[in-house]
């Protein structure tokens, strides 16, 4: 991957609908799809302002083809409106905080698995 002059990411994103479940500060939850991931993180789309930056979250991300969903706490980086009109959704970015060994060698594996059968031509939806 060649660095671009101003993306500040350490690790590649690659484009990945996933459900997630969303529990902020106040035990509220949400669903959500992801946009993308990374092995650090992951991007979301949601309706209204769950979180603020620095909010941590607990998120629980189905996987296919796994019984149970990855675990983890994240902590909101960065949120945006997408678009200028005060009912627009919001887009926000999370960095893991924290992610059991197994969760993390399971969604790891997906992500490689994902990087792999994308670049082969194996499949479009990167399912194994």
């Amino acid at each position: 991957m060649t660095a671009r002059p101003n993306e500040r990411r350490q690790y590649l994103r690659t484009e990945t609908p996933l459900n997630v479940r969303i529990i902020n500060k106040e035990n509220a939850v949400f669903e959500a799809l992801t946009k993308d991931i990374s092995p650090l993180g992951l991007r979301f789309e949601t309706g209204k302002s769950i979180a603020d930056i620095t909010d941590e979250l607990e998120l629980k991300i189905e996987l296919p083809k796994t019984l149970s969903p990855v675990h983890t706490k994240a902590k909101v980086v960065w949120k945006k409106r997408l678009s200028k009109q005060d009912d627009s959704p919001f887009d926000i970015g999370c960095e893991f905080t924290s992610i059991e060994e197994d969760n993390k060698n399971t969604f790891l594996k997906y992500f490689c698995d994902l990087l792999y059968n994308r670049a082969s031509g194996n499949s479009a939806k990167g399912e194994q």
